[in-house]
């Protein structure tokens, strides 16, 4: 069917229940950011294929809202479809409620489904809509009656993550978690929630090993709410000696009905059905939210084995890539290929953790860029290619953005590179006292670009999940201009990654991930070291006043091209601080590299 025919085979469907509009978000009953098949209802009725948008579809009208991010290419593949598109956070654009009044007359009814918008969005949205006189229905999917070959609700076989990765068991955590709740119980809908908890991971979600599932934990039960089909006997038998009950999916509403204590919930992350089901929820952000985003001893040093081998795939590719696009025959499709090949070659590898954003020349510019048949280009020995990418292993999650430069590059090029590169640097090598968090240090990113009246509109840096979601905590730890309060405190993992998007031309983006540690002030001067790789594993350091102090350590080991570099742009320290890292790049991947890859690593990583 194209665009048209399930726009209007839904509209069909919509005057049949006496319904005006039907908001389709992109989400699924988990809220999750990245979603199984079957919930990929906005992606199915819109065409567009970014992963953040909602679409609404009225009678008469049609419209999709997305972020800056994909505004390139929803324009792209929304042609031609019917649908207006609208731009969040840029002035003059609508809300969806705004956009609903001026289209429908009073006393209309919109719809969404209850089961994939969460609690506070039926309330925010419902009490939006009354303003301009309109109903809300949350009891109707309509895509399990028009979307014909719809995908069935993901059946794969859930397996333990065992103490050599995790670092604590499960019995463990849920101890922990009932000293937070005391006499009440909480209810744990989000995916990654479920998965750290338990110590389960399986592959319900592409790239990212979920397990459909909810977990309610009282003080005197744990409950996992999971299809029964599956869980082997090795899972079931695990299960009970962690202390954890199994129910069906399904139960998850009536059980929560019958209970009589206080629940602890998310009503921003929990989707309408469950929570309504709850009759004494309390509203208050996740204690495991907050927990699972701080790494133990264990997981941060298998982050640091997996980003070894996440960088030893990355060196190959880089090189590989530099010597075959001048023989030709490469396109967007067939690098992306390659990288997820050369990282499979890795022990413990589980695959990518997001298809990679393969953009070659104006496709760098589509910020989140994801190459298909219809969109693939060839890749020449000239301009820029934006890469990002990230690998799976059993030991640890990676993302990481290079930007690959393939010949001859103008000058703007050249200075937005580098702009980037001194952000990254800034934002990479802070200092900062505690308390402080990622809003207060997002602008040392952006501060030389914004000289040149340059900017991005996406956030600098998220948490990464310990074999879990490339995006962890995304409400939590952030680098980024809206503001975000949680401090950044040592053993959480968080992303750098700011850009420069030129549309028509090119894109620059340079990302690592990295550890919240203490500050060493044992160098020269009493100033900071530079990182150097230390294990956090010591007493806090208190700094020179009001400490403690903290720093980053790098995680990511790639190289970064130098021959971009416009290096008079760079400051001394700035200048220091890239060779130091370019060299601790080099000390910790030489030793799993063949004898070609570590001499064409270490020239790349000389001094500039």
């Amino acid at each position: 069917m194209k665009t048209t025919e399930k726009i209007e085979a839904l509209r069909n469907l919509l005057k049949q229940e006496g319904i005006s509009a039907f908001i389709t978000p992109s989400t699924d009953p988990h809220s999750g950011e990245y979603v199984p098949e079957r919930w990929k209802s906005r992606r199915w009725i819109s065409g567009f294929t970014g992963s953040a948008g909602t679409a609404v579809v009225t009678l008469d009208n049609a419209a999709l809202w997305t972020d800056s991010r994909y505004f390139i290419q929803a324009a792209e593949q929304l042609e031609g479809t019917g649908y207006q598109l609208m731009k969040e956070k840029i002035e003059g654009t609508p809300s969806i409620a705004e956009w609903l009044g001026s289209v429908l007359p009073a006393g209309s009814t919109v719809a969404v489904d209850g089961w994939v918008n969460t609690a506070s969005e039926v309330e925010e949205l419902e009490n939006e809509l009354k303003a301009y006189g309109l109903a809300l229905r949350t009891d109707i999917d309509p895509y399990n009656t028009i979307w014909e070959d719809r995908p069935a609700i993901p059946q794969s076989k859930a397996f333990i993550q065992g103490l050599e990765f995790a670092g604590e068991s499960a019995e463990s955590k849920i101890a922990r978690i009932r000293e937070k709740i005391g006499s009440s119980a909480i209810v744990l809908s989000m995916l990654e929630e479920v998965a750290w908890t338990l110590n389960l991971r399986a592959n319900d979600v592409e790239n990212t090993p979920f397990m459909l599932g909810y977990v309610v934990i009282t003080p005197q039960n744990t409950l996992l709410y999971i299809s029964k089909e599956k869980l082997t006997p090795e899972v079931e038998e695990y299960l009970k000696g962690e202390g954890v009950g199994i129910r069906g999916y399904e139960d998850i509403i009536g059980d929560l009905s019958g209970l009589s204590m206080p629940v602890y919930t998310q009503p921003n992350k929990t989707n309408h059905a469950v929570y309504s089901a709850i009759k004494t929820p309390i509203r208050k952000e996740s204690s495991v939210a907050h927990m699972l985003i701080f790494k133990n001893k264990t997981e941060i040093q298998c982050f640091r084995n997996a980003m070894e081998k996440d960088g030893v795939a990355m060196v190959k590719w880089i090189k590989w890539t530099l010597e075959n696009v001048p023989k030709g025959n490469q396109t967007e499709l067939s690098l992306s290929e390659k990288l997820k090949a050369f990282r499979m070659e890795q022990p413990l590898s589980k695959g990518v953790s997001f298809e990679s954003i393969m953009g070659y020349a104006h496709h760098g510019a589509i910020v989140h860029y994801d190459p298909t048949p219809e969109t693939d280009i060839p890749v020449k020995p000239e301009g820029l290619l934006l890469i990002d990418s990230g690998g799976q292993y059993l030991d640890g999650t990676t993302d990481i953005t290079r930007t690959i430069p393939l010949g001859p590059l103008s000058w703007e090029m050249k200075r937005d590179y580098t702009l980037v590169l001194k952000g990254w640097i800034r934002l990479g090598s802070a200092v900062f006292p505690k308390g402080t968090c990622g809003t207060q240090l997002d602008g040392f990113a952006r501060e030389a670009m914004w000289k040149y009246g340059i900017n991005y509109l996406h956030g600098t840096g998220h948490g990464v999940g310990q074999y879990m979601s490339v995006h962890e905590g995304i409400d939590l730890h952030q680098f980024r201009m809206q503001w975000r309060p949680t401090p950044l405190l040592p053993g959480m993992i968080i992303t750098v990654e700011p850009g420069i998007y030129i549309e028509g031309s090119h894109g620059v983006r340079h990302e690592n991930t990295m550890l919240v540690v203490n500050a060493d002030f044992s160098g020269e001067n009493g100033k900071a070291n530079m990182p150097d790789g230390k294990p956090y594993d010591g007493p806090e350091a208190q700094g020179l006043t009001f400490g403690p102090y903290y720093t980053f350590e790098h995680l990511t080991l790639c190289p970064i091209l130098t021959s971009p570099i416009l290096t008079e742009m760079l400051s001394e320290e700035e200048r220091q601080w890239f060779n130091s890292y370019q060299q601790t790049v080099y000390q910790r991947l030489a030793p799993r590299l063949d004898e070609e890859h570590k001499d064409w690593l270490k020239e790349i990583t000389q001094p500039i």
